[in-house]
């Protein structure tokens, strides 16, 4: 596989603390209970929203998310999901707490600061494991969901994905065998069924290590209810580009190893025309780098699903 083609937490272009309406800066300091000092823009990830470690004069650091319903209303849904998700997941799990939240121009979340590192890249089987136990963890707790949560299916919210085989048939017709991975990806549902909190979007850049080497989970914008393996699935794909033995970690994992290799080829041929239909889309101003690294899975996806059904 190529090297991952993004730059490592520079991917994201978002708004800084200076931009921000003076009484909204104002507002923030007032929850922070201390005039803001310094403000670090957070810049891994796709979205354009304000992500930024606020440090303020009476030492305190605070992480804070902003956008304005307005001019960013898809970032601003995406928000107020993550702040109404965090408010109903229970506290023994491991992500930071929502402190406070707004909701009027502006979507604003005071999340708890988190000393840490997110996994390096290219991925090292030790940040591998740590995470993979990580993601078992909240599955067990995360079966069954949260009574307030309110989640949609992960069958319901991965509805359209099968269609964007029709793209790939549009553009790449001599693509072999297209249409088994269609076929595949088409039996989705069934196989990924479960009452399980799934997160589906749990890469590097949205975990982080800290000194004790416990895994934070970060942006919990759009989880789904589903089958308890699908994250550990999902988390494996940037492993498995960089080069780590991702079916070895398969083997010795029981939450992993269990799972049937059909369902598991299902979800990644799925995923795999999801991410060769989104790579051709147009590419967003406010995020210069989505497409690239959305081709770079597609050809993670595509490659792993090949070689585990045996196609040349």
């Amino acid at each position: 596989m190529k090297p991952y083609p993004v730059p490592s937490r520079s991917s994201a272009r978002r708004l800084e603390w200076q931009f921000l309406p003076a009484n909204l800066r104002a507002y923030i300091e007032r929850k922070c209970g201390s005039p803001v000092n310094t403000a670090v823009s957070q810049n891994a990830g796709f979205t354009p929203g304000f992500a930024s470690v606020l440090t303020c004069e009476d030492g305190s650091r605070h992480f804070v998310k902003a956008a304005s319903v307005k001019a960013q209303p898809a970032f601003a849904t995406s928000y107020r999901e993550e702040a109404r998700k965090l408010s109903e997941l229970p506290s023994a799990i491991p992500a930071p707490q929502l402190l406070w939240s707004l909701d009027d121009d502006w979507v604003v979340l005071g999340i708890e600061y988190v000393e840490g590192r997110h996994p390096a890249r290219p991925w090292s089987s030790a940040d591998l494991e740590r995470c993979l136990d990580t993601v078992a963890d909240l599955a067990d707790r995360l079966t069954p969901p949260p009574v307030r949560m309110d989640l949609d299916t992960f069958a319901d919210e991965f509805a359209s994905v099968p269609g964007h085989w029709d793209h790939v048939r549009a553009t790449q017709p001599g693509l072999p065998h297209l249409e088994e991975a269609a076929a595949l990806a088409a039996g989705f549902r069934e196989v990924t069924a479960g009452d399980t909190v799934v997160h589906t979007d749990l890469r590097d850049d949205n975990l982080l290590i800290d000194d004790d080497g416990k895994v934070w989970t970060c942006d919990w914008n759009w989880p789904v209810l589903g089958a308890s393996w699908l994250d550990a699935v999902f988390l494996l794909i940037g492993p498995r580009g960089d080069g780590l033995d991702v079916e070895a970690v398969i083997a010795d994992r029981s939450e992993l190893s269990a799972v049937p290799p059909d369902h598991i080829d299902r979800v990644l041929a799925l995923l795999a025309g999801y991410f060769l239909k989104q790579r051709d889309d147009p590419v967003p101003p406010t995020s210069p780098h989505l497409r690239a690294h959305q081709s770079w899975h597609a050809e993670t996806c595509w490659d792993w699903l090949c070689e585990r059904r045996g196609w040349s």
